[in-house]
């Protein structure tokens, strides 16, 4: 039955919630976007995503816009529509679900807890408003409001403990508020982009409370979080492109569901993607952390169709309660090859990440390889913007301990 699966999976790995939108996006964009992480040593949740992402200006009428992300298991979409409250302000309604997007894997120590973790399911509806301050400027200034009603479900898997009880099947209601200006856009490697953004988000779960082995864990009934993101990303005219950022966050009662998560190299994970190459992906749970990543490419040839990059980024980590490991301080750095089409129709890279102090069973140091791909079908008619990034694919992890399964 197993193999009957299998097929399907390996054309989805995973897809998730391309949730928060910092603004409706007027582009029309049709992508195909697959990445992947497999770690050289000790056994993790299977890591990636694969997704197609469409964005449809003039839906139905001038003024509406619809965002749809798709793969088997998980649907994502939003009708947005602009100049509902004013001309400068927009409107967004959401609905998403599908299987495995709320999954959860324990990560400690480097290593993979499958008797601690377990399957989960949801769906959600959501409501934004964006709001742009400078009409006209290049770069963008964007307020942000989104309140998202999500339920999750969960059930045991095959090699869940008979005495680890689940969390609650549960609403939470998350509600977010930020500022950005610039942003990036949903594609591998942008050619441009500049983003300075605050954020703070409220999550309010119904059903609280303890779980795992005699209550040693909790589900929080509220939990609060702050962060924000500085980001630069330039080519030049001999396509040399470089890339700064950093990200940094603080939270007030997190537990393991709404903590950040850091490790692996996956640039479209989620929103903001905490980078640390060599480590599982989202191997570290904190509370509190400051990551710094750069990365510099250059082309091989006079056709500038090969390339080849370097990746570095170091943090500093305050760990969840319960899932704190020796040593605050974490970095890793990696390097890949990289191949694009003459119209940029597809792109493809493959890696390798060396993390330093990653904890593996021989010792401390985690590798990694990885390849990243991607299809832009509307490639030849796009120049080059300043756009905010509208996905975010990290749900459906929860594919990965069904795929580890099939292996």
């Amino acid at each position: 039955m197993r193999k009957l699966y299998l097929g399907a999976l390996l054309l989805t790995l995973c897809v998730s919630s391309f949730s928060l939108r910092a603004q409706i996006d007027p582009e029309k964009r049709t992508l195909f976007q697959f990445g992947y992480n497999q770690p050289l040593q000790g056994s993790a949740p299977l890591s990636g995503y694969a997704f197609y992402y469409r964005n449809q200006p003039n839906f139905i009428q001038s003024n509406m816009v619809l965002r749809l992300a798709m793969a088997p298991v998980y649907l994502d979409s939003e009708l947005g529509i602009r100049g509902v409250l004013d001309e400068n302000t927009d409107v967004g309604i959401g609905l998403a679900g599908g299987g495995f997007a709320d999954s959860y894997f324990e990560l400690h120590e480097g290593k993979y807890l499958r008797n601690e973790s377990f399957t989960g399911h949801s769906g959600e509806v959501s409501a934004s408003l964006y709001h742009l301050f400078n009409p006209g400027q290049r770069i963008p200034l964007s307020g942000i409001v989104r309140v998202v009603p999500h339920y999750a479900v969960y059930e045991r898997d095959e090699e869940t403990a008979a005495n680890f009880v689940l969390p609650h099947d549960h609403l939470r209601v998350s509600s977010r508020v930020g500022f950005r200006l610039g942003g990036r856009e949903p594609v591998m490697i942008p050619d441009v982009a500049m983003e300075i953004s605050v954020w703070y988000e409220n999550q309010y779960r119904t059903s609280s409370g303890v779980y795992g082995f005699n209550g040693d864990r909790e589900l929080k009934e509220m939990s609060q979080l702050f962060w924000a993101r500085a980001l630069f990303v330039y080519t030049t005219k001999a396509h040399h492109n470089f890339s700064l950022s950093v990200s940094a966050g603080d939270s007030m009662d997190v537990d393991r569901f709404s903590a950040y998560r850091l490790g692996g190299d996956l640039p479209l994970s989620s929103e903001f993607p905490l980078i640390l190459p060599g480590y599982f992906y989202q191997e570290l749970s904190a509370r509190r952390f400051v990551c710094f990543t750069g990365e510099y490419s250059l082309p091989l040839d006079e056709a500038q169709r090969w390339s080849v990059k370097f990746l570095g980024s170091v943090a500093g980590v305050d760990y969840v309660p319960g899932l704190a490991q020796p040593g605050h301080f974490n970095s890793g750095v990696g390097a890949g090859l990289g191949y694009r089409s003459k119209s940029g129709f597809w792109q493809v890279i493959g890696s390798y990440g060396y993390g330093f102090e990653a904890m593996r069973s021989n010792g401390d140091g985690g590798q990694s390889v990885g390849i990243l791909c991607q299809l832009d079908f509307e490639a030849r008619h796009r120049a080059r913007s300043l756009l905010l990034d509208p996905t975010s694919p990290e749900r459906s992890r929860g594919l990965f301990r069904f795929l580890q399964n099939v292996f």
